[in-house]
Parts: C-alpha cells; sequence; structure tokens
C-alpha cells in the first residue's frame, strides 16, 4: 500500500471521506447517544445501560427480532434455491435464454414500495375473489392474519429477488470447463451426479457471495414491509427495522431506538460473519 500513486489516494478520497461522513461517523455518535437521553436534539443525561435493559423487556421488541429471524431464515433458503434454479434453466443450451434472464431479472427493478402496493392489490383483490369462489377464509382476507402475512412478505420477496441471485450464479456456473462435464457424461455420470461431484462444488463461492446478501437483505427489509402489511394485524409482522423506525419517529424516543439498533447491528453482524466463516472453510475444503 505504500507504493501506491498519489493519484491513486486522489481519487479514493472522495470515497473514503463519504464512507467516514455518512457512516462511521454516525454510526459511533450513535452508539455515543445510545447511553443517553437523546431526543434527537440533545442529550440532557447520561442513563447508562438502561435503554439496553428496557428493550430486552420490551415483548414488541423481541416479537420483531423473533418475525425477522424466520422470515431471514425462509427467504435465504427459497431464495438461494430459486436462485440456483433459475441459473441452472437459463444456462442451457436454448434459444430463449436472453429473454428468460431479463424477464427473470427484471422484478429486481421496481422499488420495494412499489412491489408492496402491487402485491398488497393482488392478495386483497385477486386472492379474495379466488377466495370467494372456493369458499376459501384464508384467501379472502390473506394480509389479515399473522401467518399468511407472513408468506405474503416471503412471496413478494422471492419475486422480487430470486433474478438477481440469479445472476450470481450464472458467473459461476458460465466459468465451470466444459471440458470437465463432457468428460462426466463420457464416462456414465449421470445429470444427478454431475451437478453433485462437479457442478455444486465449483460454484460454492456463489452461495458465500448469495447467503451473505439474502440474509443482510432478509434482515434490513423495511420498504416492502411498510407498504405490504404496514406490519399489521395489530403489530404482529411487524420486522425489526420498521419497529425500530416506529419507536424513533411515532414514539419519539430516538436513544431508546438507537439502542435498538445497536443491537440489531449485532445481530447481523455476529450472524452474517459466520456464515461467511462457514461457508469460506467448506469452500477450502472441497
Amino acid at each position: 500500500m505504500s507504493n501506491r500513486s498519489p493519484w491513486f489516494w486522489l481519487f479514493l478520497s472522495p470515497v473514503v471521506l463519504s464512507l467516514l461522513l455518512v457512516v462511521v461517523v454516525p454510526f459511533v455518535y450513535g452508539f455515543i447517544f445510545s447511553f443517553t437521553d437523546w431526543n434527537g436534539l440533545v442529550a440532557n443525561s447520561f442513563v447508562g445501560f438502561q435503554n439496553y435493559v428496557q428493550l430486552f423487556q420490551e415483548a414488541e421488541f423481541l416479537n420483531s427480532i423473533w418475525f425477522t429471524v424466520k422470515f431471514a431464515v425462509v427467504t435465504v433458503l427459497l431464495l438461494n434455491a430459486m436462485g440456483l434454479g433459475l441459473a441452472l434453466l437459463v444456462t442451457r443450451s436454448i434459444r430463449s435464454n436472453n429473454w428468460l434472464r431479463t424477464i427473470f431479472f427484471m422484478p429486481n427493478l421496481i422499488g420495494g414500495l412499489i412491489l408492496g402496493f402491487i402485491w398488497q392489490f393482488i392478495f386483497i383483490n385477486v386472492f379474495s375473489d379466488i377466495g370467494n369462489r372456493i369458499g376459501s377464509e384464508a384467501l379472502q382476507g390473506w394480509l389479515s392474519t399473522t401467518s399468511t402475512g407472513f408468506w405474503g412478505l416471503v412471496i413478494l420477496t422471492a419475486w422480487q429477488m430470486a433474478g438477481y441471485i440469479m445472476i450470481i450464479y450464472i458467473a459461476y456456473l458460465e466459468n465451470i470447463p466444459k471440458e470437465l462435464i463432457e468428460a462426466a457424461k463420457i464416462d456414465g455420470a449421470s445429470s444427478v451426479q454431475r451437478f453433485k461431484n462437479i457442478t455444486f462444488p465449483l460454484v460454492a463461492p456463489a452461495f458465500t457471495v448469495s447467503m451473505f446478501l439474502t440474509l443482510s437483505m432478509g434482515f434490513k427489509i423495511y420498504d416492502q414491509n411498510l407498504s405490504l402489511t404496514n406490519g399489521g394485524p395489530f403489530n404482529s409482522t411487524q420486522m425489526v427495522a420498521m419497529e425500530i423506525v416506529r419507536t424513533a419517529f411515532s414514539d419519539n424516543e430516538m436513544a431508546y431506538a438507537q439502542a435498538k439498533a445497536v443491537i440489531f447491528f449485532l445481530i447481523v453482524a455476529v450472524i452474517a460473519l459466520t456464515q461467511v466463516f462457514y461457508n469460506k472453510k467448506r469452500e477450502v475444503e472441497m
């Protein structure tokens, strides 16, 4: 690094400065304010760990964490399965490959708020109409219960993000030497054996990247949650990000919300880094 040209540091400095001002400095100040009674303008007194003790006694915050964890686990598994499946489909020798890639990726270009309203219309109107026709109460009120609201969020997220994860897997699948696949075919290996012994080990790094992205996205989702269910019914589908925003801007408890954000950051960081460590170790073993 010491041999870098001065031009390197000159061009890098705006990025580093922006990172410090937008991410590092606010994070440090937020961490400090979480130990005070900060109201968004001034901090009148130091309260120590009072905010942290309080949040672990708040049922609504703990419920939002549990709901978010369940959502993240389901979406990580579903998105990676769908992404890999779509990638395997569009890397086959078919004429419509490019069209399929475009179609599958397009939902990711739509904003989360708009997607939420689109799927809210589908669940409330289309599903309700189907439910009336077949006599299903669950379909008639898809977003009115906790369980169906949960799966509504999962469906929306899978529809939006599967194409994005597909692109990651495509990049690794297309780098697999075709000679290995052809040699396996000549040796009589079935398609399942080729996938298990050749394709899967060679795309292992893609699992590390995509699982990190889907984990962080699953935990930090906000706009889709806001526009689809708004946390209802009775805040039972409220994720951690929405709960923190409501604590800060609806209840006007800025320092308390900041303490929740610090705990949330630690949870996401520990889970994400543990996943990366485990997957990197598995790549080496493969």
